[in-house]
């Protein structure tokens, strides 16, 4: 491994990202998001203090043997930006920090990941699942819960603080909660932190849904508890594919997928 290299995403690695289920582990989820075409392998490693010199390296290479990098070609404006970072001696956090500037939703991008939580199986017959879909924007809830509608969910909104608590403290206790991090009057991470430590709701699956798409906050979502992470705007497919995986129910094969939802999403 050649710290001064600067890798890339495969096409296989973008799936993995974007296909609603992952099935790598917590490291390799971590270092695959931070992999931007843009800051070198050495770069990555300093702003992941957390990981071992050793752990880092057999996580890299477990990713390169999946085929999910690749090293990154190099053009004008990725030298021409290394070149600016040097003129003004930019320290690793900073160049760290300008990498969690950068939005996965360039060029349209943007992730999908869940972690299934137990086996699939299909509802029963009469088997109805609950969702709490927290979203301040009425339009898009709306949308969301008529999707989830389809799926088999009776679905509760929560908007603000306030009915956040309302509709947590409401039986029976939910299969799903859909929680947006940017909310008028809450925050979803700290929302999210205090379902885990709810005794009533610390098992049940959340899938975060936001506009926040910076590798910081994917990764914050995930390492705080979160089944799920969906950037906006997002594929209306993609979001049912992670709502199946997080709480079991079998993959739709005759979904589509060309339904882009929320292309103004604020960030």
């Amino acid at each position: 491994m050649q710290n001064s290299y600067i890798y890339a995403l495969t096409g296989r690695g973008q799936d993995e990202l974007r296909s609603g289920a992952t099935t790598l582990s917590p490291s390799e989820l971590e270092l695959l998001i931070r992999i931007d075409g843009v800051l070198t392998i050495g770069q990555i490693k300093a702003g992941m203090p957390a990981m071992t010199g050793e752990t880092f390296t057999s996580t890299f290479q477990r990713l390169r043997d999946r085929y999910l990098l690749t090293v990154a070609e190099e053009d004008p404006f990725s030298e021409q930006f290394k070149t600016q970072m040097n003129r003004l001696d930019l320290s690793v956090a900073e160049a760290e920090a300008d990498s969690g500037a950068m939005s996965l939703k360039k060029a349209g991008y943007y992730v999908s990941i869940a972690h299934k939580r137990g086996p699939t199986r299909p509802l029963a017959p009469g088997e109805v699942l609950y969702a709490i879909v927290v979203e301040d924007e009425p339009i898009l809830a709306k949308f969301i819960q008529s999707y989830l509608s389809f799926e088999g969910f009776h679905v509760r909104l929560a908007g603000n603080r306030a009915e956040v608590i309302a509709e947590f403290r409401k039986t029976p206790i939910p299969n799903l909660i859909l929680l947006d991090v940017m909310l008028p009057d809450a925050d979803g991470f700290d929302i999210l932190l205090r379902l885990r430590q709810h005794p009533a709701l610390k098992n049940v699956p959340v899938i975060m849904l936001t506009g926040k798409s910076t590798r910081e906050a994917v990764i914050k979502g995930l390492a705080s508890g979160a089944d799920g992470y969906v950037t906006k705007p997002f594929e209306a497919d993609a979001l049912m594919r992670a709502v199946r995986t997080v709480v079991g129910l079998p993959e739709d094969p005759g979904a589509s997928k060309d339904v882009w939802v929320n292309k103004g999403a604020k960030s």
